[in-house]
């Protein structure tokens, strides 16, 4: 409750902040995250890009210092997520963004780090590594919903942030509510060495999230995360019996690719698992808010699968091979 409470408790700072860049000349923002952090930010451009013509992007940020995007200037924005504050691709960037006069905010946990300290503008929330990924969803929300409402596009940018503020004690009830549901899911899955995941919209980000920075990284399990537009060019021909499919479905206008997907699948294997962000129960929270917080609430719900994982298959989260173990 604390950490996403203090995720949402930047929504007041956020819009001055906002207000000010655009005074003084913003043009466009760039998310700039290393690793899966940078999957937590591509609901709110995806947002952005659905509600205004103001340019929103992506980019990888060890891409950036070799081949930097057009526009990347005093006039541009950086946002720049890292749980750590220290991730080195993200400080390697932060220090070549200072040189080109860009302007930086930084997302961290820790205020006394690299990107903590270094960037123009930091917002530091703590959280642990089983709790960030809420946070950064809405961290980035914020960001873009602020923008919307200093342009005029978003009027709505108070109430949305009244009923966000309901969030940290309803994501208590959220995973209670599917405690049971995750424990038997990990039993189902506990020996399976592969399983496909789709989504689509603000579901989708999580969907490739889970597969590859909790199954693979944390559980050396493989994985093939597959957007749901592109799941009948191609992925389509691996279903037949036995083969695990997540489908993750979200409650915004893409949630009937997702239900295609479904429907399709049940029919060729007999291990279809679903994750609906319609199940849980948000009293309070507007059907409008709730189209853009999906992700927030899967992320919640595969918190306690990953944690009966962990346990069923003597595999903690936190043991690594390479990661952050061997010079790479």
């Amino acid at each position: 409750m604390k950490i996403q409470s203090g995720a949402v408790a930047i929504a007041d700072d956020m819009r001055a902040l906002m207000r000010g860049m655009l005074d003084d000349g913003l043009e466009r923002i760039f998310f700039m995250g290393t690793g899966g952090v940078q999957f937590l930010t591509q609901p709110a451009i995806e947002l952005a890009r659905a509600l205004t013509v103001f340019p929103v992007s992506a980019a990888y940020s060890a891409q950036v210092v070799l081949e930097p995007p057009a526009g990347l200037n005093e006039k541009a924005l950086v946002v720049l997520p890292s749980l750590s504050g220290t991730t080195k691709e993200s400080v390697q960037l932060l220090s070549f963004l200072k040189e080109r006069g860009v302007r930086t905010l930084s997302l961290t946990g820790h205020k006394d780090t690299p990107l903590g300290r270094d960037a123009d503008h930091n917002f530091t929330n703590f959280a642990e590594d089983d709790t960030s990924s809420e946070s950064f969803y809405l961290q980035t929300l914020i960001i873009v919903l602020a923008l919307l409402a200093e342009r005029g596009e978003y009027p709505d940018f108070d109430a949305t942030v009244t009923e966000l503020k309901l969030l940290p004690e309803l994501l208590v009830s959220v995973k209670e509510g599917y405690e049971a549901d995750a424990a038997a899911l990990a039993r189902d899955i506990k020996d399976e060495t592969y399983h496909i995941f789709t989504g689509a919209g603000a579901a989708w980000p999580e969907a490739h999230y889970y597969g590859m920075c909790i199954l693979e990284e944390m559980q050396w399990i493989r994985t093939r995360p597959v957007h749901a537009s592109d799941f009948f060019h191609g992925t389509l021909e691996l279903l037949e019996p036995g083969v695990s499919l997540f489908i993750f479905k979200g409650e915004d206008a893409c949630r009937p690719l997702a239900e295609r997907v479904e429907n399709f699948a049940r029919r060729y294997t007999d291990k279809v698992r679903v994750l609906d962000a319609a199940s849980a129960s948000l009293p309070g929270v507007s059907a409008k808010t709730r189209s853009v917080i999906s992700p927030v609430l899967l992320a919640t719900m595969l918190e306690r699968l990953s944690a009966h994982l962990e346990v069923l298959r003597d595999h903690p989260l936190t043991t690594r091979r390479y990661y952050k173990r061997v010079e790479y």
